[in-house]
């Protein structure tokens, strides 16, 4: 998962309504000197008096989801967030502005620490040799590559259950590729929706007039990697996903550069509980701070309100989807700390005007969203080894089940330590790898204007065809947000198997029913030992130990354990 793409509260159960109105203006589309805003209204109030409170706080409402609070709104009043903390009827704003900050790329992710230097002396003189954990059979060339489907178990389990195309999961990330012949066959172009205009000073020039990027588009490249790992056919040609048969819908809710806001995400999972979608994973947080707070000391009044927004926003949101049958994944992020001992936040905001400063966070009243909001299933990372990934967050506050997100850095003493080969492959779009650098030193693209793919990058990114020259292409990342999609593929295995017609509700299963058989399926680990894992031999500091705590039953770094495909797929649920 990148640093963008990572992160529970008390909420209501009550379902809600949603009345949305008007399309909205694309906030690359409305006039400069205007700011956009997205307003939450306090608990209770009604739509009429947020209105009016956002007319008297000099705002024009452009876009609205009444029964959830939730309003775009546009200002030319430079005190605007003010007026809005001190209507008593308005929680806060969030604004959406761009400065022109160039779009950052997760380390993580992308090429992840590099070895030390004796480190890799170490590995080569060792000699070792990996453990091959093959099983089952392999249903599309580049299978062989997907060592997380067999610590899953997926290549068995789809010998019972591949998926049943009536289950629906929603992937709420950057976009998905659906030219990809491995997404193709299963892509819903009904359901799928873009929420997330471009905006120019942080995603680059928008490819159409309104700036609305068409369905079925990526311009990240992370979502189609998180859908091919979810759902990827099969069909002969490249990889196939955790649940090769189920329908992937797009819910973008991630700006083209990767940055997701506080609106774009809430209208993708209320447009998911209203759509009857069954899983949607989440492998990123809401930004711009990594903790929201209600009211951290740092943080001035304005910044304090927009937490607060963002935090009662998100729970109405996250409710509101599991309510109408929704189960929610999300990434537990790449910070490499405990979620329930929070260090020091210097990264926050990340977005807008003000650089990040450090900001002491209270674990009781700040929130990593949305892996910390309501119902959300979070996920770890774990390596080939099944060794918690350095870069994963843990802790038994917030952990549910563990899955493989790749780990580069696994393997010391032998000759996959630092292999391209210890993270995760998945779809990936063509147009992206012909615009991206080889690296931060090395301008030249991934593959070229023909489809070529650079010698230089043929341990990392791939490429299968069809007997047509229909072909596809294939990249290795590794990160929490690559551990989420392997439990949503499980989840949506588990409503294949189990689900039931709900009248004219469609095809599904309840998502506490969900989540009980999939924590009751994964396969148990216990703590390692010692229980304070160091990575000295990687070469990474005191920074990245991590104390797990727990037993056998649930721990800190794994949870209840690594997700089982095919346990989830031939043990009975419980109801």
């Amino acid at each position: 998962m990148s640093k963008r793409f990572t992160v529970g509260a008390v909420a209501t159960a009550t379902a809600l309504t949603l009345t949305v109105t008007g399309l909205g203006v694309p906030a690359s589309a409305e006039p400069a000197d205007l700011r956009t805003f997205t307003v939450v209204a306090e608990d209770g109030v009604s739509t009429d008096a947020a209105l009016a409170a956002i007319r008297a706080a000099g705002g024009t409402v452009v876009d609205r989801a009444d029964e959830v609070g939730i309003y775009r709104v546009v200002s030319d009043r430079a005190d605007f967030p003010r007026q809005v903390l001190a209507a008593g009827t308005l929680v806060g704003a969030t604004e959406q502005r761009a400065i022109g900050r160039k779009p950052k790329a997760d380390p993580v992710e992308q090429e992840g620490p590099a070895p030390a230097a004796a480190a890799r002396a170490s590995a080569a003189k060792a000699g070792g040799s990996a453990t091959s954990r093959a099983r089952g059979k392999k249903m599309d060339p580049l299978d062989e590559k997907l060592w997380g489907l067999d610590m899953i178990r997926a290549d068995d389990s789809r010998k019972v259950e591949p998926g049943d195309r009536r289950v629906l999961v929603g992937v709420l990330d950057t976009g998905v590729d659906a030219s990809h012949p491995d997404l193709a066959p299963n892509f819903d172009w009904r359901l799928s929706r873009n929420f997330a205009p471009d905006m120019t000073d942080i995603d680059g020039p928008c490819e159409v007039p309104s700036c609305l990027d068409p369905v079925g588009t990526d311009d990240d490249g992370h979502g189609t990697h998180v859908a091919g790992t979810i759902g990827a056919a099969a069909n002969g040609i490249g990889v196939s996903g955790v649940a090769p048969k189920v329908s992937i819908v797009q819910l973008k809710g991630g700006q083209d550069s990767g940055y997701f806001f506080l609106e774009p995400v809430v209208r993708s999972l209320v447009h998911a509980g209203k759509s009857g979608l069954d899983v949607v994973n989440m492998s990123f947080y809401v930004d711009p701070w990594l903790y929201n707070c209600r009211a951290n000391p740092a943080d001035s009044p304005e910044a304090q309100a927009e937490q607060r927004a963002i935090i009662k926003a998100m729970k109405r949101a996250l409710t509101f989807a599991h309510n109408r049958g929704v189960t929610l994944v999300g990434a537990l992020g790449n910070n490499h700390e405990d979620l329930g001992a929070p260090r020091t936040d210097t990264s926050s905001p990340d977005y807008g005007p003000i650089p990040a400063y450090p900001r002491e966070i209270d674990n009781d009243s700040c929130w990593d969203l949305p892996v910390e909001g309501p119902h959300v299933i979070g996920v770890s990372s774990v390596g080939p080894s099944e060794r918690k990934a350095h870069f994963s967050n843990y802790g038994t506050e917030q952990i549910s089940v563990a899955a493989p997100g790749g780990f580069s850095l696994d393997g010391f003493g032998t000759p996959t330590f630092g292999a391209q080969a210890n993270r995760i492959l998945s779809a990936y779009p063509k147009h992206v790898l012909q615009q991206e650098p080889i690296s931060s030193t090395i301008p030249d693209p991934m593959v070229d204007a023909d489809g070529n793919i650079d010698a230089r990058v043929a341990d990392r990114v791939f490429k299968d065809c069809k007997s047509n020259g229909d072909c596809g292409y294939y990249r290795y990342l590794q990160g929490t947000s690559m551990a989420a999609p392997h439990a949503s593929g499980v989840a949506a295995l588990i409503v294949s198997r189990y689900g039931k017609q709900q009248g004219r509700a469609g095809y599904g299963m309840h998502p506490d029913l969900v989540e009980q058989h999939l924590y009751r399926t994964a396969a148990e680990r216990p703590c390692p030992q010692p229980r304070l894992q160091q990575y000295r031999d990687e070469g990474l500091d005191e920074t990245y130990d991590a104390f797990c705590a727990g037993g056998l039953n649930f721990n800190g770094f794994y949870g209840y354990g690594i997700v089982d495909a095919y346990a989830a797929v031939t043990v009975k649920p419980r109801r």
